[in-house]
């Protein structure tokens, strides 16, 4: 007998291999249902979670969590954004569910909220993450008049990345290129000489190219950038085949996936021997370069679309502090301007 399940949640994906591959959820944002589609199993995992989804009370922080869930301020962020928050969510609704609304006057409350995140001490980033959401739910609520306070205002963190000195050197770029594919390739060279992040420039399409300029809107913060593409960039822009709208794309010349594009940028690290690196830290290493080079901040700040708060920032504490290259030009300069 055929059963119709209604809600079933497919995400489609391309593995690394370019193999194309099936995700089922029982329903948006829920637990994945990892048995093969029209057999028992399959039927039997989708009732188990929609036997358990959490019906809201009335009066409860239940409810206020499912009113965030249907906000703008929640359906209309990243879809990525969203899978994570829904996870964090969950961990809400395990302990917080049943709470009174009323409890969350109670000055006391913010002493269970962090007693609550401290479980996830071990793991300091995740915990970071977990009471990012409650704030942000927190804060919808305020918002809307339903409590006149945020317990979880200005919560501190416990993670604390120092990444000072994870910048990118010649030899490990070098290293790189000598061991990846074509497409691996154009894309370290692309952030290397932009300074954008991943995500914007898996989505960046051939018409963003306008030789000799790159024009992009970041998707974080909505900044217009208008940048040049330097010479390297060009050359490698101007002969690499354009299989598609997008500048980037796998080795069967379709689009990256975020997972697609990590795992295959992993596997060439790996390969070239390079460790506590990032793709993400070319972002920070393309406005070293820049400053090595003399550009002064404004002018980076043109190239990656910082705002000049966050390039000094960048220049002060994470990646400058003790840059030899940038001690040397310095002090070249000073003897072109001195006798003694």
């Amino acid at each position: 007998m055929r059963v119709n399940l209604k809600g079933i949640h497919k995400v489609k994906v391309t593995l690394s291999s370019g193999e194309p591959k099936t995700y089922y959820y029982a329903y948006r944002g829920g637990p994945q249902i990892k048995a093969e589609p029209g057999t028992p199993d399959f039927v039997q995992q989708y009732q188990e979670a929609h036997s358990n989804l959490r019906q809201p009370r009335a009066g409860t922080f239940m409810s206020v969590i499912a009113r965030y869930k249907a906000a703008p301020e929640f359906t209309k962020i990243a879809a990525s954004t969203r899978r994570d928050y829904l996870r964090y969510i969950k961990l809400i609704e395990d302990e917080f569910a049943d709470l009174p609304i009323a409890a969350l006057a109670d000055r006391r409350i913010r002493g269970d909220f962090k007693g609550w995140r401290d479980k996830f001490a071990n793991t300091p980033r995740k915990a970071d993450l977990a009471w990012t959401v409650l704030a942000r739910i927190l804060s919808f609520a305020k918002d809307r008049g339903i409590i006149t306070s945020n317990p979880c205002e200005r919560g501190g963190r416990l993670y604390v990345a120092d990444r000072r000195d994870k910048i990118w050197t010649e030899q490990d770029i070098a290293a790189v290129l000598s061991v990846a594919s074509e497409e691996i390739r154009l894309a370290l060279i692309l952030a290397l000489w932009s300074g954008q992040r991943q995500g914007d420039l898996l989505r960046l399409p051939w018409s963003a190219y306008e030789s000799p300029h790159i024009r992009l809107r970041q998707s974080k913060g909505g900044r217009r950038v208008v940048m040049p593409a330097g010479t390297p960039l060009r050359a490698l822009l101007d002969t690499t085949q354009r299989r598609g709208p997008l500048i980037l794309t796998n080795t069967l010349g379709r689009p990256w996936t975020s997972d697609g594009f990590r795992t295959s940028w992993a596997k060439a690290c790996e390969r070239a021997g390079i460790g506590d690196l990032t793709f993400h830290d070319l972002r920070g290493t393309a406005v070293v370069r820049l400053a090595i080079a003399g550009a002064s901040v404004p002018q980076i700040a043109a190239v990656t679309g910082h705002s000049l708060k966050d390039v000094e920032a960048i220049l002060d504490a994470h990646y400058l502090g003790r840059d030899i290259q940038l001690a040397e030009a310095a002090v070249l300069k000073l003897e072109a301007r001195t006798k003694l």
